[in-house]
């Protein structure tokens, strides 16, 4: 899964070097697919439900699962890249969101506090922990920043499948219990999070997911294995 893990933060870092004003979205769905032919690797999510593309691509008020498409980007706007691969059977996940040219101070701050949330998530990562600790410091952390957590979305155990049990909110449910963390489980934790209110709303193409004020969305995912030593991130370029 560190191998899986590994390519998927190549391909991320592969997009997110190209983004630049006047660049088509659908540019960086042929990057992905060009990415996966080169390391032999399947793209997850094509296919996955009916989904049409290797790559999810979504910009400004876009959550998830925007379509590459004919759109340029435009100075200013701000794009999230979450890709999937399946590597010797086993998945890896990983998103992030890229500023496009120049952004304002106030869209640099989004990116910088749902990036830092992320990581306030996978520090809670740790053997009996209980799993909506990391649910609990996402939400603590992204509202004590005046923002809101999406909460149509959450993450998802992964491994020899895309989405595994157990499902990783990004806030702590209603009558949330106790599920301790087993060294050997790999979650996919993923905060998405709104500068305005957390609804979202699906587009007529059945995937698209807008923030129904359309107010931007910035989204960040790590795959994250639970060890007897805590948290080790699976999505991330391996080391000598």
């Amino acid at each position: 899964m560190a191998e899986a893990g590994a390519i998927v933060s190549d391909i991320l870092d592969e997009l997110s070097e190209a983004v630049r004003p006047g660049v088509k979205t659908l540019f960086f769905e042929d990057l992905a697919l060009k990415a996966c032919d080169r390391f032999g690797v399947k793209p997850a999510f094509k296919g996955y439900f009916g989904f049409p593309f290797a790559l999810c691509c979504s910009v400004n008020e876009v959550v998830v699962h925007g379509f590459p498409s004919e759109r340029e980007l435009m100075d200013g706007d701000i794009v999230s890249f979450d890709m999937g691969v399946v590597h010797k059977g086993f998945y890896g996940d990983s998103a992030r969101t890229v500023p496009v040219g120049t952004v304002s101070p106030e869209v640099a701050r989004l990116l910088q506090v749902t990036r830092e949330s992320l990581h306030k998530g996978i520090e809670k990562v740790r053997p009996e922990a209980n799993l909506y600790d990391i649910s609990q410091a996402v939400q603590k952390f992204v509202e004590g920043q005046g923002y809101s957590v999406v909460r149509r979305f959450v993450g998802h155990g992964i491994g020899r499948s895309l989405h595994e049990k157990p499902e990783v909110p990004n806030f702590v449910p209603a009558g949330a219990g106790v599920l301790p963390l087993k060294p050997g489980m790999a979650l996919a934790i993923e905060p998405m999070v709104a500068m305005g209110g957390p609804e979202v709303e699906i587009l007529e193409d059945k995937w698209t997911a807008v923030t129904k004020d359309r107010c931007l969305a910035a989204h960040f995912e790590h795959s994250v294995a639970v060890t007897a030593h805590g948290p080790k991130i699976l999505s991330r370029r391996l080391t000598a």
